[in-house]
């Protein structure tokens, strides 16, 4: 039901990947991606580190919340996300968000998402994160390219589109289940912005529903990415691509996942690409589309 994808074919058989990527991204919206251009020794490093950043006593954590920032950036506790906004579950997960990093003298901070990160006091945290951030952004617009050719445009058209994004690193600890009522690691929901690239340390949670199924379990492949059709590109597509929602049950175990979220820049118009018809919704830009779903996830909200 979920396909796995090898990314070496985008240089041996970029043909065939464009087809098989674009039954995907029509079919379940989400797939499996191993070997991608992502280093994993960095790969692991990140992974280690976000270990240590959720280990930090929680002085060091509220140092860097949050809740210090408009800009959504910093480390969010248990509870102050509710992503099933029907249900109203809390979830237990702990979060801890990374975004395009500015100096605070940038003349863009003070626009909506623009804003210095928030690092925590761990040695190589802020140098690993960027670079993770950089190669993952780097993957994900590989990946647009794709989509791009699937959709008859020319490969490079998301590109400058995405080239100063609002694209967010987002580290995650999902503590064991307790058994406690209402208990939900994440809560179902989709993802707001165009794919997300989901690493994770294999410990089981995942499910995904895709239209018209039942609840099922994303299966883990060591190595590869769990990639998935954001709302943001399923609104761009004029919804040939599905976004479809997951959620995260209580794992029996600590789970660790580590997402990123490829975003456009903030000006970029998303609105019905060429060749997809007449368009099922007006244009918005990227940010103010962004805006609206943050606001309804964040409990209590973060300043504006």
């Amino acid at each position: 039901m979920i396909p796995l994808l090898d990314w070496t074919r985008a240089r041996s058989d970029r043909a065939g990947l464009v087809a098989d990527l674009g039954a995907a991204v029509r079919g379940t919206g989400f797939f499996l991606l191993k070997n991608s251009d992502i280093d994993p020794d960095l790969r692991t490093r990140v992974l280690n580190l976000s270990d240590a950043v959720f280990a930090l006593p929680e002085g060091e954590k509220e140092a860097v919340a949050i809740s210090n920032t408009p800009h959504y950036r910093g480390w969010a506790r248990p509870g102050v996300e509710s992503l099933d906004e029907t249900r109203g579950e809390v979830d237990t997960k702990q979060t801890f968000n990374i975004g395009y990093d500015l100096a605070p003298n940038d003349p863009r901070v003070g626009e909506p998402f623009r804003g210095p990160n928030q690092w925590p006091p761990l040695p190589g945290f802020r140098e690993k994160m960027l670079a993770y951030y950089d190669a993952a952004q780097a993957q994900g617009v590989a990946i647009l390219s794709l989509l791009a050719e699937d959709l008859g445009l020319p490969p490079d058209h998301f590109a400058p589109l995405f080239d100063a994004p609002l694209s967010a690193l987002r580290l995650l600890h999902y503590p064991p289940a307790t058994g406690a009522a209402g208990e939900i690691g994440a809560g179902a929901h989709t993802d707001y912005g165009a794919i997300t690239l989901l690493m994770t340390d294999g410990e089981p949670g995942l499910q995904v529903r895709p239209r018209g199924g039942d609840w099922t379990d994303v299966p883990h492949v060591p190595g590869a990415y769990v990639v998935n059709i954001g709302d943001c590109l399923m609104r761009w597509s004029n919804d040939i691509y599905v976004s479809t929602p997951h959620r995260v049950l209580p794992p029996a175990r600590t789970r660790r996942s580590v997402a990123f979220f490829v975003e456009a820049n903030p000006d970029a118009l998303v609105t019905a690409l060429p060749g997809t018809g007449a368009a099922k919704y007006p244009p918005i830009r990227a940010a103010d589309y962004l805006a609206s779903r943050l606001d309804a996830t964040y409990a209590p909200k973060v300043p504006t």
